[in-house]
């Protein structure tokens, strides 16, 4: 299943403050689990999520990059926390705060990833949606090759202005 055929509504659905939508995936990114909230928020049913990438969800307003951040941070077995506009299977969309964790076996092997998810500060959004817009533009200006690239170095051009690193930034704001 995948969200290409959904068209993006302007409508966002906001999360409440006790809130937290929780999903597991395996190595591969396919989702084992979700749980009610999750389900509500994505629009899907259960049976429609599990098995399914987990970019189901994915918006077409997030950046690559900030993907490839967040995959190279799980390969290296770290957390990352990040801001992510998600898309529901009806189009509307709704930001999260995501705390995404690698899950190992009792013998120390990778078996998937964890990820809580929250409400996000507004304040946060007006900061972060901005620099993603720019990312995402970088990444619209050049090939399928070099946008990620491209991407990437506007993203380490504009935490350096700020003298942070990613982690730092979506942690201050």
């Amino acid at each position: 299943m995948k969200n290409k055929q959904i068209t993006p509504i302007n409508k966002e659905k906001v999360m409440r403050e006790s809130d937290f939508i929780v999903s597991k995936t395996d190595t591969k990114g396919r989702i084992t689990y979700g749980n009610r909230i999750f389900i509500e928020f994505s629009g899907y049913s259960e049976k429609e999520l599990l098995g399914t990438q987990h970019n189901v969800i994915r918006h077409p307003d997030m950046p690559r990059v900030v993907f490839k951040l967040l995959w190279d941070t799980l390969n290296q077995h770290k957390e990352i926390f990040a801001y992510v506009k998600n898309m529901a299977k009806d189009g509307s969309f709704y930001w999260v705060f995501a705390n995404v964790t690698p899950s190992f076996d009792n013998s120390g092997k990778l078996v998937g990833h964890y990820s809580v998810r929250r409400k996000p500060k507004t304040s946060s959004i007006q900061i972060i949606e901005p620099i993603y817009k720019q990312l995402l533009a970088e990444e619209q200006k050049h090939s399928a090759k070099d946008a990620m690239n491209a991407s990437y170095q506007l993203l380490v051009s504009v935490l350096q202005s700020k003298g942070l690193t990613y982690d730092e930034l979506v942690l201050a704001i």
